[in-house]
């Protein structure tokens, strides 16, 4: 049975004024039963809504897990290992140098990594050994390849 978030916040469904004003089904079965009952039904009301409270959360964790995969199909998964040289890109993103305009570079000085903290953040350190402060998000660094000029014969 599915049951609205208004029951699921408060206990029971929600009733509306004309309800009350025309003597809806709902409203004369509640006006039919005595204290006991009346109590004894709204206790049972709450036990049933602990219930349906983990059946909308199953379904709710079912439906993510079904979604997960379409979600994460564009995900580029890039893991690092310590030591390892990587690219900066400029933080933050967007923010140019003016004297070379568009033309300035996307991503600063090659790094290394200096300590992999787990969900793909890193500490990076420079190549004189100075250790950045904060961590970064693996989705803002890239791996380095030096670029080697040889001469094709």
């Amino acid at each position: 049975m599915r049951t609205i978030p208004y029951a699921l916040t408060y206990g029971h469904d929600a009733m509306l004024p004309v309800e009350l004003s025309v003597n809806s089904l709902r409203v004369i079965e509640q006006s039919s039963l005595s204290n006991a009952e009346y109590n004894q039904a709204m206790l049972q009301e709450l036990e049933d809504l602990e219930e349906d409270r983990l059946d909308a959360y199953n379904l709710l964790v079912t439906q993510k897990k079904i979604v997960e995969p379409a979600y994460n199909q564009r995900v580029k998964q890039k893991m690092f290992g310590e030591g390892e040289l990587v690219w900066q890109t400029v933080l933050p993103v967007g923010i140019k140098d003016p004297k070379f305009g568009k033309w300035s570079s996307n991503w600063e000085l090659p790094f290394v990594i200096h300590k992999v903290f787990g969900k793909w953040a890193y500490h990076l350190r420079d190549r004189t050994g100075i250790i950045h402060r904060l961590p970064i998000n693996g989705k803002f660094i890239k791996k380095y390849y030096p670029v080697t000029w040889e001469m094709q014969e």
